[in-house]
């Protein structure tokens, strides 16, 4: 198995959670930003970072809008993301072979 077989983007544990929670809701779906702090459990700002690494990747797709003077951001997993995901899988399935 080549060394980048597992995606170093997504084997980031957080990074990983975050692209997992996502990747459980149908496609085309969105958390808001707050729903997907509250699972995963981080800060706003570690959040942030996080998911502005994936958005550059073109992992996941986050959207704001205005509810009066309240921001919203939406988050969801790209086509590429999921294919991301999916192959990060493969990849560690393969590396743990029967120990699974």
């Amino acid at each position: 198995m080549p060394d980048d077989a597992l995606d170093p983007l997504i084997h980031v544990p957080t990074r990983l959670k975050i692209v997992a929670t996502l990747a459980a809701l149908p496609d085309g779906d969105t958390l808001s930003f707050t729903r997907l702090q509250d699972m995963i459990g981080l800060t706003p700002g570690n959040l942030i970072i996080h998911l502005r690494k994936l958005e550059e990747a073109d992992y996941i797709a986050s959207e704001k809008t205005r509810n009066g003077t309240v921001s919203i951001t939406n988050v969801a997993l790209t086509g590429h993301g999921r294919k991301a995901l999916n192959n990060y899988t493969h990849a560690l399935r393969d590396l743990l072979g029967d120990h699974l």
